[in-house]
C-alpha cells in the first residue's frame, strides 16, 4: 500500500533552516509528481511546493518562494523540502502528498519557528 513518512521537523529560531524528508513506498515513485503541504492551527491546508516526476518542474507558494526548495531522489524514493530563512508564519504541520490515483498523505511533521 501507499506509504508516506515525513521526518525532519522541529523547533527552530527565526532565520534558521530545516530540511524535511519524505520516504515513499507502495507506488512507482519515479512516475509520480510529489508535493508538500502545510496546515497551521486554525487554517486550511495549503500547497507549499510541487515537483514533477523527474524533477524538471517545480512550483512554490508565493509565501515561500526564494526561501524553500523542493527536490527528489528517484533512486531512493525520497522527496525533500529545504527550508531557509524561516519565519514564525512558517509554523505548521507539514505533509507529504501524492495522487496515485487517489489522494495519499503522510502523518505530518511539526515545524515550529519561534525564539
Amino acid at each position: 500500500q501507499v506509504r508516506l513518512v515525513e521526518s525532519g521537523g522541529g523547533l527552530v529560531q527565526p532565520g534558521g533552516s530545516l530540511r524535511l524528508s519524505c520516504a515513499a513506498s507502495g507506488f512507482t515513485f519515479r512516475d509520480s509528481a510529489m508535493s508538500w503541504y502545510r496546515q497551521a492551527p486554525g487554517k486550511e491546508r495549503e500547497l507549499v511546493a510541487y515537483i514533477s516526476n523527474l524533477g524538471v518542474r517545480t512550483t512554490y507558494a508565493d509565501s515561500v518562494k526564494g526561501r524553500f526548495t523542493i527536490s527528489r531522489d528517484n533512486a531512493k524514493n525520497m522527496v525533500y523540502l529545504q527550508m531557509n530563512s524561516l519565519i514564525p508564519e512558517d509554523t505548521a504541520v507539514y505533509f507529504c502528498y501524492v495522487k496515485v490515483p487517489f489522494d495519499y498523505w503522510g502523518q505530518g511533521t511539526q515545524v515550529t519557528v519561534s525564539s
